[in-house]
């Protein structure tokens, strides 16, 4: 058998020595604590006679520690930091898995449903790297990425299909509280159409409205696609988008349909990830964020 430790003291005495100790305040000690100063001063008016040793000096606006409170605070805080650590190495750690995004599918896919899936895997801590560069599974530590591309899209990389890219266009509904849907494109002259970087209007354009050499179209450009759908739910314009990003924003009624008839985009959205790296995590967000994908599918989309 082992030897058992000594008679130890009151914790709680022991915890209102070290916040006392911290503040040289008992009204202070006492606030951090949530208790009353006479309970704090009590704590440690008893330690002390227990111990049979004066730990503080009591000054009319202060408390001093005496040679032996200094000595003994020392080892308090460390016994009180190994009781946290191991308490905390004892705890279920959370899981960090890093997925990599483009800003636009962060914020107008991938944000939004965080809250369903914080909820369903309150375990997992989930790192969202949104950046328009490319991120490098082993350089950026990243776990599982979301491209835009077609497969293949490197050796020793599994890829699944999130979701094809579907072009609308899409603005505010006060847009046309005053007109009708643009069936023309001297009709749509009128609007102003929202760019991003794809620039996908001229063959909108062309292969729905038919495209007359003397119309000349006013335009604001964004270096962001997400950006540019913000512009058209402000009502600053017409924006071509992803009908997968602006699905929620339809079906909420902060963005309608202005034109009738879509694109289909030159690439997709794929989840990727390193096919050699087993992860029981990974594969959980795989299968969830496919099933958000599904699920949209069936949202409503009001004109």
């Amino acid at each position: 058998m082992g030897n058992s430790p000594g008679q130890l003291p009151s914790l709680n005495a022991l915890k209102a020595f070290e916040v006392a100790s911290r503040h040289l305040n008992f009204r202070l000690a006492a606030e951090e604590l949530g208790v009353t100063q006479g309970a704090v001063a009590q704590q440690v008016r008893g330690l002390e006679a227990e111990l049979g040793v004066k730990l503080f000096e009591r000054l009319p606006r202060t408390l001093a520690m005496t040679g032996e409170g200094r000595g003994y605070i020392a080892d308090i805080r460390r016994a009180f930091e190994i009781i946290a650590r191991a308490t905390n190495e004892l705890r279920p750690q959370p899981v960090r898995l890093t997925i990599s995004t483009t800003p636009t599918f962060a914020s107008k896919w991938l944000i939004p449903r965080l809250p369903d899936f914080t909820a369903r895997y309150p375990d997992l801590d989930l790192h969202v790297l949104a950046t328009e560069r490319m991120s490098g599974f082993q350089a950026d530590g990243v776990d599982l990425a979301v491209r835009y591309g077609r497969p293949p899209f490197g050796p020793g990389l599994a890829t699944e299909l999130l979701f094809e890219e579907e072009i609308i266009a899409v603005g505010s509904p006060m847009l046309l509280a005053a007109r009708q849907s643009p069936t023309t494109s001297e009709e749509l002259a009128g609007y102003t159409l929202l760019h991003d970087a794809h620039n996908f209007w001229p063959e909108f354009i062309e292969k729905h409205l038919g495209l007359r050499e003397r119309t000349s179209f006013k335009g604001i450009s964004f270096s962001q696609t997400s950006h540019a759908i913000e512009a058209a739910i402000a009502g600053q314009g017409v924006v071509l988008a992803n009908r997968d990003f602006v699905a929620r924003d339809m079906a909420e009624s902060r963005l309608t349909r202005i034109l009738d008839g879509s694109l289909l985009g030159p690439s997709s959205f794929y989840l990727v990830w390193p096919r050699h790296r087993k992860s029981s995590a990974r594969d959980m967000v795989i299968e969830w964020m496919v099933d958000e994908a599904k699920k949209q599918c069936s949202w409503p989309t009001p004109r």
